[in-house]
């Protein structure tokens, strides 16, 4: 089923209903389209961060330390 149909078929539903619920829907529809467009967002955001090169020195890192570096090792069993 195409956009368009959709959209006529729910107009057409919502004509049939009485105020208070197409009100309903209306807020519905609100909700729907603030969630969306947030997720778009978030989308969005994560996209620039991964392109971005601002972090990129931290994928060559070079190790630090070392399991040869540990002094005193703790037995985590409790």
């Amino acid at each position: 089923m195409t956009k368009e149909l959709l959209i006529e078929r729910t107009i057409n539903a919502i004509n049939k209903l009485p105020d208070t619920k197409a009100i309903e829907i209306s807020d519905f529809v609100d909700f729907i389209c603030k969630r969306y467009e947030e997720q778009e967002l978030v989308n969005e955001v994560q996209t620039l961060i991964s392109e971005s090169q601002t972090f990129h020195f931290l994928k060559n890192e070079e190790e630090l330390y070392f399991e040869k570096d540990i002094k005193v090792r703790y037995n985590a069993k409790g």
